[in-house]
């Protein structure tokens, strides 16, 4: 998987936007929350999932892992783009995007 594509997955979603945040493009829930970062120049995203569903997606493949810092242990994933396929990232995308509207309801 590409960039260009993940964009276009995680743009997919109903009411998500992205914009710039630090070096990375943000996309958020209905422009509220923020449910996935890209950053283009390493071909990783950073996806937002439950400590159980990131402990099920960093089981299953090398190229997935908590986010080197503090932000990993509150469920932020590191999925390095180029060596995972479609189908795996958008199921973690579609979570995030769900979690994301779940809190949204919640405030």
């Amino acid at each position: 998987m590409n960039t260009e594509e993940f964009k276009n997955l995680a743009l997919s979603f109903q009411g998500s936007i992205s914009i710039p945040h630090f070096d990375r493009v943000a996309f958020k829930v209905e422009g509220k929350r923020i449910f996935a970062t890209l950053k283009e120049e390493s071909n990783s995203t950073n996806i937002l999932l439950s400590l159980q569903e990131q402990e099920l997606f960093c089981t299953s493949d090398k190229a997935i892992y908590p986010v080197q810092n503090k932000w990993g242990t509150h469920g932020w994933t590191t999925f390095e783009l180029t060596k995972l396929e479609r189908a795996i990232v958008l199921e973690a995308l579609r979570s995030a995007y769900e979690q994301g509207l779940k809190k949204k309801a919640h405030k």
